[in-house]
């Protein structure tokens, strides 16, 4: 037997803001929001347990200190790379610089909170 991520569990300062973000950037949907503040999302229709892992954004009021260990790769699923690029651009992701020399396949973007993720070239059929 083997172990599935089932959730991606992401501290932020505003979690109603990141979950409308994601949200918008994944397509996914609100599927349960907890006492403490944590707002889970996820692909409409599946809730916990689907075949993609849902995205808890919870509350914390301490800064980010340093860059992440793990960040998000996303790809685009129904438009090229460019278009993709605009669309997150217009929710409110940043360029963001973290070495790369720009001879890259890949952008490195932002989400409002800082939090870097790539979108990646190849695009993916949807789940």
């Amino acid at each position: 037997m083997a172990c599935r991520i089932t959730e991606l569990v992401l501290d932020c300062v505003d979690p109603e803001g990141l979950a409308r973000f994601w949200s918008e950037v994944l397509g996914y949907v609100e599927i349960e929001r907890e006492d403490d503040g944590s707002i889970a999302i996820g692909p409409p229709g599946t809730g916990f347990g689907g075949p993609l892992p849902a995205l808890v954004l919870s509350p914390t009021s301490d800064p980010r200190p340093v860059k992440l260990r793990l960040h998000l790769d996303v790809s685009a699923t129904d438009r090229d790379q460019d278009a993709e690029l605009e669309r997150l651009l217009a929710l409110g992701a940043k360029p963001a610089d973290v070495g790369q020399t720009g001879d890259e396949s890949w952008h490195v973007l932002a989400d409002p909170e800082g939090n870097e993720f790539c979108l990646l070239h190849t695009r993916v059929e949807p789940v």
